[in-house]
């Protein structure tokens, strides 16, 4: 007994009251200014009662409102810091205004990223040799004198020790044994600093130094230098916070800027005695790194003894016979200069510049006859020099003016075999700065000697900052003839790749098409003889990265004849599956749409990546890269379009999926794709099909439902049923629709009781009730079939209802059969609630006829049975609680959906109130409003019945 319903004058009830506004002033969209005056009361020193008003463009905060601008935590600060907020903001900026003048900025780039591409660049498999510190066996001296003396002349003695044979040589240790002993020096010296054995950690840090004067594996020498300097840097670090713990009074410690007068003078004398310890040390080299380390501690003795010392540790280096020791002994200077005195400039120009007085040592006999003992040629022992250099220059071109960047590349002009110079000059200098003076620099690149620093490596340096900064236009042409000229020569496909790489990012940005093409063929050339192309895969993706960022438009990338050979080369397919990625994550970030207009070869050509990214798949592929592909692929798929050329659109659809069957997710697009061109195809005939379009809507419709049954997941399955079958029906293809909806019914019965969702298992119910939802809210507009019965498709569903095996604990099916009540509920009235356009539902072809009424009154009597029996089982203490709970549900639904003048509808709607209170689990608010609810509608004419329901259902407390 359903309730007839007025779905238009319910939905004219139900609509909000609409009140005329008067536009003059208002907008929906304008800020709300509001003004506030309050007196703010704060417990704090200094402070008084004081009115505020405010103006803001928002309503107020409410949590802030709350505190009425008392914030405990603020006036708990408030009170700590007595500092008026006016002088603490002054101070804060004066010493943010001095940190930036003094300290380096963002745009240094700092000596940690250099350090790994120095260790994996300078390697070697020669043995090498260290000394190990094994401590001192001697028996402490027992001389007669004073405590101090004794305890000075130990010290010293122990100083000796080191001297004297307390070491032990290890010898023909490998390259990582040779690190692993590093490592294992600096965690002794860490140990010794915390057991309080100064000395010991001393000696290590001069040992570690020592072995800065040894360049018997000569091309392993930079990264000695990285790994001994770590150590030394550990060392400078502790011995700083040692004494910065000293200078600690009543709890208090330093500022960061603190003058040498807050110094207590146990700290001083402390400082200086490391300072006269390091002094004692007897050869040049480390003595000049163990002081260089604590640099910094000269901040407690004297505002001058940085600025004093450097220059003095400057001309130290001068005393060391090997030029390549001594580089780099000044690049460790400047390092330690720049951290804790970048304002000094003066004394690392000086050291720059003592460099170039020294620099012609590089080419000394003494040097010379060394490289021919370790079989080095000069090629390879010059970029041993290359990292020292680019760091001193970096550090010098660091914010430095114009005019000192040209004096400084002057003095390399004047140097003979300056190739070396050069290259450091390009890579440390601004990118601008290069640029502006690019065929100045071509001109001196010419004049270098090939025999020394390789050209190409020149040329290259001038490429990686004309990637960053653009030449003078008038030169362009004439700086890329100039620089491939020397390229194209270049015989080792290595060598040739490094450069290429570089220059192929300028071309793209200065060039047309031809020109890119031209070097691309070049590529190619040079790189398929001897499949010299397997050893550079990383230089060719770069090369595929800069031409697809900076030709964006594809219809002009594939017209570039050599870029598809070009992606030949890739024949390893890990790396050609990532070059495909890139170029199509680049289509899809262009946006560009394939259309009819466009020549097919741009479809073919993304056919064919996409085909290799589908094809790379196998059981062995990760779950997250093949939701990558898929998402790649999906996104091509969706941005092909044939205008209004349909049926291209259709066999392209179809091609598509022959192509990409082994990615789901690229199945489930294409059937998306395909019933969204169906519904295209009827808007453009306005819903009324020809025989052409209506058979094309069927090919589509087809397409859909022989795909659905090749996809895994059961839950797509069914939601693919369901769209399908709904676009099925709304373009008329009514027994193309039953089928699909049968396909959905017959299937509901293979659902799992768990699914794995996001890599987790969970119960299935929820996902089956809201797909049952939805199903319902489909079928109450499918027509019966003429031959199948009325509500064919209803019967089929409640059977599978009834027979799926539900949990123990699960009210689910109970809220099933609620909501088919609900959907046999709308199909009683004599107009449903919606349509489908131009498909005659049951209200238009049975006309509210009474043997169709009675089909449905019988399927609702069977339904509130199934649900009564239901509640009936959960009686049982531990369920009464769900027992209430669908009480109260069912029972809103008989009185949204019920005509409760019927005497035993009536009776079971007062039945379930009561049984949803009887043991006290109803919610009492949730009770009154149903009430007060059943009160309000009682007033209007058509529901006057609902005064006496509302007299027979009371509300009981919970006790």
């Amino acid at each position: 007994h359903a309730r007839s319903r007025n779905y238009v004058s319910e939905s004219e009830v139900c609509k909000l009251e609409s009140v005329p506004l008067d536009f003059g002033d208002y907008h929906p969209l304008k800020p709300i200014t509001v003004t506030e005056s309050k007196t703010k009361k704060m417990n704090r020193k200094g402070s008084t009662s004081s009115t505020s008003s405010s103006s803001s463009s928002s309503v107020m905060d409410p949590l802030s409102s709350v505190l009425d601008g008392t914030d405990p935590l603020s006036l708990f600060a408030a009170a700590a810091d007595p500092v008026t907020p006016t002088a603490a903001m002054d101070s804060t900026r004066k010493k943010r205004d001095k940190d930036d003048s003094s300290a380096v900025g963002s745009d240094f780039e700092p000596w940690s990223s250099k350090r790994g591409e120095i260790l994996a660049r300078y390697t070697t498999t020669e043995k090498l040799s260290i000394n190990l510190y094994m401590g001192s066996e001697k028996a402490k001296p027992t001389t007669t004198g004073s405590a101090v003396s004794e305890k000075v002349r130990a010290r010293l003695e122990e100083l000796d020790d080191l001297e004297e044979g307390s070491q032990k040589e290890l010898l023909n240790l490998t390259q990582q044994d040779y690190m692993n002993r590093i490592e294992e020096l600096n965690q002794s010296l860490k140990d010794a600093w915390s057991s309080d054995q100064k000395v010991k950690a001393l000696k290590i840090v001069i040992q570690c130094s020592k072995l800065l004067s040894d360049t018997t594996v000569i091309q392993f020498y930079p990264s000695k230098f990285v790994l001994i300097t770590d150590i030394l840097d550990t060392f400078g670090k502790l011995v700083y916070e040692r004494i910065l713990s000293m200078c600690v009074d009543n709890r208090v410690s330093l500022p960061d800027n603190f003058s040498p007068e807050s110094v207590n003078d146990t700290a001083k004398e402390t400082c200086l005695n490391w300072f006269f310890k390091i002094a004692s040390i007897r050869e040049l080299i480390p003595r000049f790194y163990v002081e260089a380390a604590i640099l910094k501690c000269n901040k407690f003795l004297s505002k001058t003894g940085i600025s004093e010392c450097l220059p003095r540790l400057t001309s130290m280096i001068r005393g060391t016979g090997d030029p390549l020791v001594a580089v780099y002994a000044r690049a460790y200077l400047c390092r330690v200069g720049m951290e804790v005195a970048p304002q000094l400039k003066e004394s690392l120009n000086k050291n720059f510049f003592d460099f170039l007085l020294t620099f012609k040592q590089i080419h000394g006999d003494t040097v010379q006859n060394q490289l021919v003992v370790q079989g080095v040629e000069i090629p390879l022992y010059l970029t041993l020099y290359s990292p020292a250099i680019d760091w001193i220059l970096q550090c010098i071109a660091y914010r430095a003016p114009e005019v000192l960047l040209t004096e400084m590349m002057e003095r390399c002009k004047k140097l003979g075999n300056n190739a070396l110079l050069l290259n450091s000059v390009m890579s440390a200098f601004r990118a601008e700065f290069i640029a502006a003076r690019s065929m100045d620099f071509i001109g001196m690149i010419k004049e270098c000697d090939e025999s020394g620093f390789p050209k190409h490596l020149l040329f290259r340096s001038l490429g990686l900052n004309l990637a960053l900064a653009d030449p003078p236009e008038n030169d362009r042409l004439q700086i890329l003839n100039e620089a491939w000229k020397v390229i194209t020569k270049l015989k080792n496909p290595q060598d040739y790749i490094n450069c290429a790489e570089v220059w192929v990012e300028y071309t793209c940005r200065h060039f047309t098409k031809r020109e890119v093409n031209t070097v691309l063929a070049d590529v190619i050339k040079h790189m398929t003889p001897d499949r010299a192309f397997e050893d550079a895969y990383p230089q060719l993706q770069s090369i595929i990265q800069k031409v697809i960022t900076y030709i964006y438009d594809f219809s002009l990338l594939f017209s570039v004849e050599k870029f598809l050979p070009c992606l030949d080369m890739f024949q390893k397919e890990s790396v050609r599956v990532e070059v495909c990625k890139c170029i199509m994550e680049s289509f899809i970030k262009a946006g560009f749409f394939i259309t009819f207009c466009k020549t097919f070869y741009i479809l073919n050509a993304l056919l064919h990546i996409c085909k290799t990214m589908h094809d790379s798949v196998n059981a062995l592929t990760l779950e997250d890269e093949k939701r990558m592909l898929a998402a790649l692929i999906n996104g091509f798929i969706k941005m092909v379009s044939f205008g209004r050329d349909f049926e291209q659109q259709l066999s392209f659809y179809v091609e598509a999926r022959s192509m990409f069957c082994n990615l789901e997710p690229v199945l489930v697009q294409l059937i998306h794709s395909v019933n969204q061109l169906a519904m295209e195809t009827r808007k453009v005939m306005k819903g009324n099909h020809s025989r052409k379009t209506a058979a094309f809507v069927r090919a589509c419709v087809a397409f859909c439902f022989i795909t659905i049954p090749s996809l895994s997941s059961i839950f797509t399955r069914l939601n693919l049923y369901l769209h399908s079958g709904q676009v099925a029906l709304a373009n008329q293809c009514l027994s193309q629709a039953d089928a699909f909806f049968k396909a959905a019914v017959s299937l509901v019965p293979e659902v799992p009781k768990m699914i794995s969702v996001d890599g987790k298992m969970r119960p299935s119910d929820a996902f089956l009730l809201e797909f049952l939802c939805n199903f319902f809210s489909t079928l109450l507009v499918v027509p019966d079939h003429p031959e199948q019965g009325v509500l064919f498709l209803v019967r089929g569903l409640l059977n599978v209802i009834q027979d799926y095996t539900w949990e123990d604990n699960s009210d689910d099916k109970v809220r099933i059969y609620t909501n088919v009540l609900h959907l046999l509920s709308a199909m009683t009235q004599e107009a449903y609630i919606y349509h489908v356009d131009k498909v005659d539902s049951n209200d238009t072809l049975y006309g509210g006829d009474s043997k169709f009424l009675a089909e449905i009154n019988k399927l609702c009597e069977t339904v509130i049975a199934q649900i009564l029996d239901h509640l009936k089982t959960l009686g049982k203490e531990e369920t009464l609680k769900r027992q209430s709970q669908l009480a109260l549900c069912f029972f809103n639904t008989i009185l949204a959906h019920g005509d409760l003048r019927n005497n035993k509808l009536n009776q079971l709607s007062v039945n379930l109130w009561n049984l949803a209170q009887k043991h006290g689990f109803a919610d009492t608010k949730t009770m009154v409003k149903t009430l007060e609810y059943i009160k309000r509608q009682s007033k209007q004419p058509e529901m006057s019945h609902f005064t006496e329901l509302a007299h027979r259902l009371p509300l009981q407390s919970r006790t």
